[in-house]
């Protein structure tokens, strides 16, 4: 009786457990997309800890198995299954968990699995004959935990290619019934969120704008805001397009098939699922031939624009399209920023557009990069019939992007928030622009970046580099990604006394306050890891 009693006790744990378990390993897929190399890099990297726990059940399990009496691995299996219950407890995360339907789904079969597995274990334990099958499966379950969640979203990959068929053949349908939309799409290593809004404020002056919200650049990001937002009124549909993978950007204009498209830059981004740069360069063009093929079959001579970065050096040494309208600060772009300068307030610019014209435009952003997006952002506004005088305005009521090197003030402490930038250009661009503060104390606080591949390292070290020529204090967010920033500070020969490696944001964020800087201190926070590479 008392043996039926603790089984029962036992099973009731390992319930708990994988209710406990599947959310948070359920979380960590979402947040990787749901993509298996990101949640695997997860379990590699930042899930070590509890890889190395269900290891220590499962090895301790066996050798009980071998050593001693069955009923004393049930007891054990209750004490971890507590230790498993008290590491997987929900706690707050940067991103939430959202119970969408496709984790409604993945839920589902994971029940199913558990309840298999939980089935088998009942059904064993219950005899003594049996009860050595019921522990061998019970050091299985505890080792391979993690992996189960990977399995669930294996076993539903055929659901869900379906589901998201049927939400896209909708999205198409819908377009297809707007003829006279005109699509514009946005795509960049860096930079296209921010063109993406910008454009939102100039385009107003003359159509019905549309955009994807927030980061919302994804397949199905795109086709929930076609199926949700799109109105009979709306004249332009600003569309952001993402990529993590070769073929990514071409999947969303297969769906969108847009009219034009803008290139605002192309960098070391994501090298990891991306490989090499080359492969960087021909997806981010995938846009500009998406356009190329649509203005082809149209027939229909600049009808179809596109627009790139001069200043990007990649996309300057490889042109691919002759036809394609050039923005930015160099020598040559058709629209060209001239007489920049900078400053707390704001920053000003001359503008020259290709027929000659000239207009002085002023903004409250701050940054030479910034001048880029919004030349950017004129040069397709302007070029899709918008007066420059009319833009003029329009520049002036710009807003900072949220996170993406936001200016905020907190009394005598300014913060250069730039939470969502996580690339090596981007971040010198964070640095330049905080070496703009020229009569303030500069800290950096940042737990570097990620997801470059084999050159992550080598990057990280040159962040390094860049922020001891600039950084009067660097605060590092954690020590083990943070490693080759921190090396790259020293080798450029910045103080150790002034360096400091935190395990937390919320540590790191304290002692940023409490520094005592002696003047006004500028603080660049430098991207913020989500939780599957900071758990």
């Amino acid at each position: 009786m008392i043996i039926k009693i603790v089984v029962i006790i036992e099973l009731l744990v390992l319930i708990a457990m994988m209710i406990m378990g599947t959310r948070f390993y359920s979380h960590m897929l979402q947040l990787s997309s749901y993509q298996f190399q990101g949640y695997f890099r997860f379990l590699r990297t930042s899930n070590i800890k509890k890889n190395l726990i269900h290891l220590l059940m499962g090895v301790v399990l066996l050798v009980l198995m071998l050593t001693t009496d069955y009923k004393y691995v049930v007891i054990v299996s209750i004490v971890f299954g507590i230790i498993c219950l008290i590491m997987y407890r929900p706690q707050k995360a940067k991103k939430k968990f959202a119970v969408t339907k496709r984790v409604e789904r993945l839920f589902v079969t994971d029940g199913i699995i558990f309840a298999i597995i939980v089935g088998i274990i009942a059904a064993n334990q219950f005899s003594e004959s049996h009860l050595l099958v019921a522990n061998i499966l019970s050091v299985v379950f505890f080792t391979l935990f993690p992996l189960i969640t990977a399995l669930a979203n294996l076993i539903n990959k055929p659901v869900e290619k379906q589901v998201n068929q049927y939400y896209i053949n909708d999205a198409k349908r819908i377009l297809r019934e707007h003829p006279n939309l005109r699509i514009i799409g946005v795509t960049g290593s860096y930079g296209k969120t921010s063109v993406k809004y910008y454009l939102n404020t100039l385009l107003s002056e003359g159509f019905r704008v549309l955009i994807t919200p927030e980061s919302f650049n994804t397949p199905m990001g795109v086709v929930r805001t076609i199926r949700g937002d799109l109105k009979n009124t709306h004249e332009i549909f600003v569309c952001e397009i993402g990529a993590r993978h070769v073929g990514d950007i071409k999947e969303i204009c297969d769906i969108v098939h847009p009219d034009d498209g803008i290139v605002t830059s192309i960098g070391p981004q994501h090298l990891e699922t991306f490989h090499n740069q080359q492969n960087i360069i021909n997806t981010k063009y995938e846009l500009l031939d998406a356009v190329e093929e649509k203005k082809t079959s149209d027939d229909a001579a600049g009808k179809h624009l596109k627009w790139v970065n001069f200043d990007n050096d990649f996309i300057h040494d490889n042109m691919k399209y002759s036809d394609a309208i050039t923005y930015g600060t160099r020598e040559g772009a058709a629209y060209r920023a001239t007489d920049v300068s900078v400053s707390r307030a704001g920053t000003s610019f001359t503008v020259t557009t290709p027929s000659g014209e000239s207009e002085e435009f002023t903004t409250k952003l701050i940054g030479p990069h910034n001048v880029q997006n919004v030349v950017g952002a004129i040069a397709v506004a302007n070029s899709l019939g918008i007066p420059m005088n009319k833009l003029k305005m329009a520049v002036r009521r710009l807003q900072p992007v949220s996170h993406r090197l936001e200016l905020i003030q907190r009394g005598s402490v300014t913060i250069l928030d730039d939470a969502y930038n996580s690339n090596p250009a981007g971040a010198k661009t964070a640095i330049d622009t905080l070496a703009l503060f020229t009569d303030s104390v500069k800290v950096l606080v940042t737990p570097g970046m990620v997801e470059l591949g084999e050159k992550e390292n080598e990057l990280n070290m040159e962040f390094g580099r860049q922020a001891a020529k600039v950084c009067d204090y660097i605060i590092l967010v954690g020590e083990k990604q943070t490693e080759y920033i921190k090396k790259g500070a020293l080798e450029e020969g910045f103080s150790e006394q002034k360096l400091f490696v935190k395990n937390t944001l919320n540590e790191a964020t304290a002692l940023m306050y409490e520094l005592d800087a002696g003047k006004e201190k500028v603080i660049l926070l430098e991207n913020d890891l989500p939780d599957n590479y900071t758990k």
